[in-house]
């Protein structure tokens, strides 16, 4: 059982994905909002009847299950109908999150978040530390480029509708500056699992 969870977050292409996946390589349990989201509005689910309840059934797909890209379509411009799926969705993805956290083995446990600035530090009590995977603009923006095949217009555009890089540096509490190589990152994520692990330990101890 885990109490002590620490929160995982960082811009598109900070490279979070490479920074977890090293924590799992160590044994470190990580429980993901994007899948936690999906589970949230799967085929059947309270989450999903509360979505069709709010929008229609014109929401559903074939087999009954949430059209994303209609969903996508729907709110993308519509900031109030946003609003209205997230205060669907988010409570239940938090939920699901620390359940799983603090059922997993091991002294610690990591919330990966991709919005967690987004959303605010204090929708989530539960987390003990912040680690912010930090990149500098410039690096992130050609890194989108690359791996999404896009123009630099659109790059700058899904910068831009996230939270500032100071932002998300105000709520951290450990940082990891991913402007590198990624074999930097194996020695990063394992001075921070070390300190996690006596932080776990003090923690539970006292």
């Amino acid at each position: 059982m885990s109490n002590f969870i620490v929160g995982v977050t960082g811009g598109v292409a900070s490279g979070k994905s490479e920074v977890t996946r090293r924590f799992q390589d160590l044994g470190v349990f990580v429980a993901d909002a994007d899948v936690a989201a999906r589970n949230a509005v799967a085929a059947g689910s309270p989450g999903l009847d509360e979505v069709v309840q709010a929008f229609g059934a014109g929401v559903l797909d074939a087999n009954g299950g949430l059209d994303r890209a209609a969903m996508r379509a729907r709110v993308f411009q519509d900031e109030p109908a946003r609003r209205k799926l997230e205060a669907i969705i988010h409570p239940r993805v938090r939920a699901q999150m620390q359940a799983q956290c603090l059922a997993a083995a091991g002294a610690y446990a990591i919330a990966a978040i991709p919005l967690l600035t987004e959303g605010g530090r204090d929708a989530y009590p539960w987390l003990e530390r912040v680690l912010v995977v930090d990149v500098h603009p410039d690096v992130q923006r050609a890194r989108l480029i690359r791996r999404d095949g896009i123009d630099a217009a659109l790059a700058d555009h899904m910068i831009a509708a996230q939270a500032s890089r100071q932002r998300r540096l105000a709520i951290a509490d450990d940082v990891i500056v991913n402007d590198g190589a990624l074999d930097a990152l194996d020695a990063h994520v394992a001075a921070l699992d070390r300190r996690y692990r006596l932080l776990a330990g003090d923690a539970a101890g006292g």
